[in-house]
């Protein structure tokens, strides 16, 4: 066979059948088109979409499900910006056909995806969510009934260097110089101002500072240590069933686990209303819903578990070691603090808290480490939010796909099957050796070859 050499760029033709152009796609993304329109999920999404577009004037605008579809493919492909997404999904023929645009068409840039994102409001996207919880709940995928809950930060996309005071305008730098003046620094260096402000206590409190284009953005201390301006990323777990998120939300970096406990609670409860209301999820509906919470230390104090006992709900959440408690005038705090001590200490208790370790931290782990949210690149609380509602459904949905294709992603998918043809090499390997080592074998035994007749007479 004569090598094939690479000819310079030239022409192309003028017209090219698709047919042609043939696109296999992608396995993965056609079984999840057909889980979505099995579901008719483009024509409930337009009817829910229908008053954000013009009714007869303007340009046609990026349909509900293609611009849904975009961030799922954001979730999936772990691409953390609006531009990426779009770069990717005019790169691929796959993702094109799953979008469905034809050959000739171009999917919609990163401008007109931002711009939708406005257009469309949060509450849409909230139904959304519970759309795809719905989904799970058909497939059997939901219990409802121990609800883990946990948060973690989300690095803004804005500089601890440019916040400003929120009373004047005024930059830290600038505010730092003023009160080396007025300290009797006439011009103060650089060395100067980083010693005066080394000093200083509650320099970095949220109720001076803020962020001029994301005042959303609260200043706290991320998990690595490190101080910036950051979100707080809160989610329910179903830790009864697949390990299914049934409620997320974006809060304050600044507050507390124990002041936002309540208001996911109170989000869960309506959201598992809403599921028990859809007449394909009534079946498998426990009239104890939402009757277990686990979570961490950080949620735990004395309110907290009066608060739970009030909800009549079993709190499982793990005591930090705080020593000696005085209980004068707090019977009621203590026998929910004592009854809880007593629920994590039995077996049960214990099971579900090794459990919490492995289901609450796996959701974090897909949708913003590998699906790229761990820092935003949007602002505002709304914004984020929306993207985040998104991802999470994409993780939800992965847990159905996961239970058709055993894989919940395609880059897992892609994994498994070079698994599987590694582990069909390696048996095809372990069938032959033996036998060509028997042969060999064989061949020792008989002794060296004999000699052809016709070479003897030769």
């Amino acid at each position: 066979m004569a090598m094939g050499r690479r000819r310079e760029v030239q022409q192309d033709a003028l017209w090219v059948a698709t047919t042609q152009i043939r696109n296999a796609g992608h396995v993965f993304y056609d079984k999840l088109n057909a889980l979505l329109g099995a579901h008719e999920f483009d024509r409930w999404v337009e009817d829910r979409c229908a008053g954000f577009y013009a009714p007869v004037m303007g340009r046609p605008g990026v349909p509900p499900g293609v611009y849904f579809r975009m961030h799922l493919v954001g979730y999936f492909e772990g691409i953390d910006s609006e531009r990426g997404i779009a770069w990717r999904c005019a790169d691929s023929l796959s993702l094109r056909q799953f979008l469905g645009f034809a050959m000739h068409e171009n999917p919609p840039e990163h401008s007109t995806v931002s711009r939708t994102r406005r257009l469309i409001d949060l509450d849409t996207h909230r139904e959304v969510f519970t759309f795809v919880l719905k989904i799970l709940g058909e497939n059997g995928l939901i219990d409802g009934k121990t609800v883990g809950v946990d948060a973690t930060t989300l690095e803004a996309n804005a500089a601890l260097r440019s916040i400003v005071r929120r009373d004047t305008g005024e930059s830290y730098e600038d505010y730092l110089r003023r009160l080396a003046e007025a300290s009797g620094i006439a011009t103060p260096s650089r060395e100067e101002l980083a010693k005066l402000d080394k000093g200083r206590k509650n320099k970095g409190n949220n109720d001076d500072w803020q962020h001029p284009h994301d005042p959303d953005a609260r200043i706290t201390k991320m998990k690595d240590g490190r101080t910036h301006l950051a979100h707080k990323a809160e989610q329910a777990v179903d830790l009864g069933g697949e390990g299914a998120v049934l409620h997320v939300e974006v809060r304050g970096a600044d507050e507390g686990d124990t002041q936002t406990l309540g208001e996911t609670i109170v989000g869960t409860t309506e959201q598992l209303g809403e599921l028990a209301d859809d007449a394909h999820t009534s079946d498998p509906l426990h009239e104890q819903w939402m009757s277990e919470v686990v979570a961490d230390k950080g949620y735990h104090s004395n309110e907290t578990m009066v608060m739970l006992d009030e909800m009549t709900i079993r709190g499982y959440v793990s005591e930090p070691n705080r020593g000696r408690r005085n209980w004068r005038g707090k019977a009621e705090a203590r026998e929910a603090v004592y009854a809880n001590r007593r629920r994590i200490r039995g077996n049960r208790g214990k099971r579900l808290l090794k459990q919490r370790g492995e289901l609450l931290e796996r959701p974090f782990a897909h949708y913003l480490d590998q699906g790229g949210m761990l820092r935003c690149h949007l602002r505002g609380r709304a914004n984020i939010l929306k993207r985040l509602l998104i991802q999470v459904s994409g993780f939800n949905l992965g847990l159905v796909m996961r239970r058709w294709l055993g894989a919940g992603t395609p880059r897992e998918l892609g994994a498994r099957f070079g698994r599987l043809v590694r582990c069909v090499h390696a048996l095809i390997k372990s069938i032959l050796l033996p036998w060509s080592s028997w042969q060999s074998h064989r061949r020792v035994a008989r002794g060296p070859a004999r000699p052809c007749p016709r070479q003897v007479a030769a």
